[in-house]
């Protein structure tokens, strides 16, 4: 069987990865869009900030891929998909004929529409490249601005800061991280964010971008205007449905595909970011990992479904650890709050099961409470889950 995979971010690789070990003989090969080996981008912040070698973000070799029975084409954007012919087509012009064919194209980053978003120095952080792009400016110092105070925004400007660059947060809504976390704990990692050194105003609206040559400030609706050297957008980001779309396949927010990953043409697959199955798209790593899984299953010839679950966000900045699980102050949910020092716990509760938790200072129980979420499995006394796992133990 002859299987192209179409982008080689975690998803991807994992995907060839199962593909080749279940199939062996199988001609795999995994085609990337950038000039890299396959990397952890997730920990690309880490690299950001200093605290990781670009070499120990490289989670396969060539030699592994090569062993594993992958065959590795970096720099190879796939311009075009012959659905009827099941070929692919290059970007130089190679046609690769496959048996089937997995999308795992990912996601892009969102551009903000404002007068100036093109200029040298906007950057729209998603990939290696512009990691490297990022740290190239902050070796000069000066001023940053990153627009978007949401999980992937904090840790940019964390990781500027970390490279010493002045950094200035601008978000629309008035505490960070809402999708994650409520006002309380949000206020309170905003707090902790200031005391560290960041610049940080909520609730405001940008409206441009100034400069000729490159950026020179950021011009707020208020009229203020904040100097930066360097501008981050990270205000979300868009499945990337292009090459699925113009290949005539079944498209809505993301690649529409049933619980085996199949898509629109049977002999397609599309997993992680650019997939959308049952309407919904995601946009963490974990349940992406475990579309490639299904994804591979599928084309041996298994049964397999992926079936969503409760998200979950963590996040590690200046020292403070944060973590939501769930839904996230919905309003027709009951709250239990605990609060120590600088410890802070948030439970939404529907009747006696646990639908949401924010936890700030202190993640320990995360998985604890993510479990009670994902299972849905009744709790009898609210006091003593928000007091942890031990507590309940001991109480039942």
């Amino acid at each position: 069987m002859r299987v192209l995979v179409v982008g080689a971010g975690p998803a991807g690789t994992r995907c060839a990865l199962r593909v080749a070990g279940r199939l062996p003989g199988a001609e795999v090969v995994l085609a990337g869009a950038e000039a890299a080996l396959p990397y952890d981008r997730v920990a690309l912040s880490k690299y950001l900030a200093g605290d990781v070698a670009q070499e120990a973000l490289v989670t396969h070799t060539l030699a592994d891929l090569k062993a594993a029975g992958v065959r590795y084409r970096p720099a190879m954007p796939i311009a075009s998909l012959d659905l009827s012919a099941r070929a692919a087509v290059t970007g130089r012009g190679e046609r690769i004929d496959y048996d089937r064919c997995v999308l795992a194209t990912g996601s892009r980053s969102f551009r903000l529409p404002l007068p100036g978003a093109d200029l040298p120095g906007v950057i729209p952080w998603r990939d290696l490249a512009e990691t490297r792009q990022m740290i190239g400016v902050a070796r000069e110092g000066g001023p940053a601005v990153v627009i978007g105070g949401g999980l992937l925004g904090l840790e940019t400007a964390v990781g500027l800061a970390a490279r010493g660059m002045k950094v200035t947060v601008l978000h629309a809504v008035g505490w960070p991280m809402e999708r994650q976390l409520d006002y309380d704990a949000g206020t309170l990692l905003a707090n902790r964010l200031r005391a560290r050194g960041l610049t940080l105003h909520m609730p405001v609206e940008t409206v441009a971008i100034e400069g000729t040559d490159r950026v020179k400030s950021v011009l707020l609706k208020s009229g203020e205007r904040i100097p930066a050297r360097l501008v981050v957008m990270s205000v979300g980001v868009r499945p990337n449905t292009d090459l699925a779309r113009a290949s005539g396949l079944d498209v809505g927010r993301g690649i529409v595909a049933d619980g085996a990953m199949r898509t629109s043409d049977p002999h397609v697959l599309a997993i992680g970011e650019c997939a959308e199955v049952g309407g919904r798209t995601i946009g963490l790593v974990a349940p992406a990992l475990e579309q490639a899984e299904i994804a591979a299953a599928t084309i041996a010839g298994e049964a397999a479904a992926w079936a969503p679950r409760a998200d979950s966000a963590a996040l590690k900045v200046s020292g403070t650890r944060v973590w939501s699980g769930g839904e996230v102050a919905p309003s027709d949910a009951e709250a239990v709050t605990l609060r120590a020092g600088e410890s802070y716990r948030r439970l939404w509760w529907r009747g006696e099961r646990l639908v949401g938790a924010v936890l700030y200072g202190d993640t320990a129980e995360a998985g604890f409470y993510q479990n009670l979420i994902a299972s849905g499995q009744p709790v009898a006394s609210r006091a003593d889950a928000a007091l942890g796992q031990a507590w309940l133990k001991d109480a039942a």
